[in-house]
């Protein structure tokens, strides 16, 4: 009896002490949390083009094609500098803070890029008279690699990549596109490649001295979408998501 009676004090009292605890978080209760908060948003369920359109409206041309979980460009009917129903894509919505990343993977020789910050009006042709771009290249093969800041993971024509981390063509690289109130950073293959500030007066003298010079529109934007390039060259991507900050 004196054993039972222990037993259920113990009980109780372990009881009592539960209730009047204060709660503390597990680790992995936190980490749940910040998940939520730091959710991605997929911007390619792998299947469709839901969420894209091609460049000054209409459905996503022919050449845009997916499989296998992949979306890529069909480059078999090149005219000039880009495929025939082909032309860049864009989002359907505008960003304005975000973390953007994708993996990409370019034919030999080929060409490419990710552009953001794009205004879609009838004042511009091409999505690059207004969004800056991340370079897309078969660094080994496509001449355009002869030019400086021309190169993969380079902010086309504007800033040269702190070291090159591209792979070679064939192979897929993880692209990020870091843009935070101005403050933005290019990351190829886990390695911060370009870091710059933008809409500041190095940023006008960057562009001044850049072959955009004479685009009055361009790399003035502080939302726009975000562009998938026809540079005439099969290209690849896949698990495209965005983190919008």
């Amino acid at each position: 009896m004196i054993k039972a009676r222990f037993l259920i004090g113990a009980l109780a009292f372990l009881a009592v002490s539960a209730c009047s605890s204060p709660k503390t978080e597990t680790v992995e209760e936190v980490e749940i949390v910040q998940e939520t908060e730091s959710e991605w948003i997929s911007l390619f369920d792998g299947e469709t083009l839901t969420g894209w359109h091609k460049y000054g409206g209409g459905e996503v041309g022919k050449a845009w094609k997916t499989e296998n979980g992949e979306l890529y460009l069909d480059a078999a009917n090149k005219e000039g500098w880009q495929v025939g129903d082909g032309g860049d894509i864009v989002t359907d919505q505008e960003f304005e803070n975000f973390h953007f990343q994708l993996e990409w993977k370019i034919a030999k020789n080929g060409n490419s890029g990710i552009i953001f910050f794009v205004n879609e009006s009838p004042d511009y042709d091409y999505c690059w008279q207004t969004g800056p771009e991340m370079q897309i290249l078969d660094n080994e093969g496509h001449p355009d690699a002869q030019i400086i800041s021309h190169r993969a993971g380079d902010l086309y024509d504007l800033i040269v990549s702190s070291e090159e981390t591209v792979k070679p063509a064939g192979e897929w690289n993880l692209a990020e596109i870091i843009a935070d109130q101005g403050q933005l950073t290019l990351r190829l293959n886990g390695v911060d490649v370009v870091q710059t500030t933008m809409w500041t007066p190095e940023w006008e003298s960057l562009i001044a001295e850049s072959k955009f010079k004479d685009m009055p529109g361009f790399g003035k934007f502080k939302k726009g979408k975000i562009a998938l390039q026809d540079h005439g060259d099969e290209v690849r991507f896949r698990n495209i998501r965005i983190k919008e900050l």
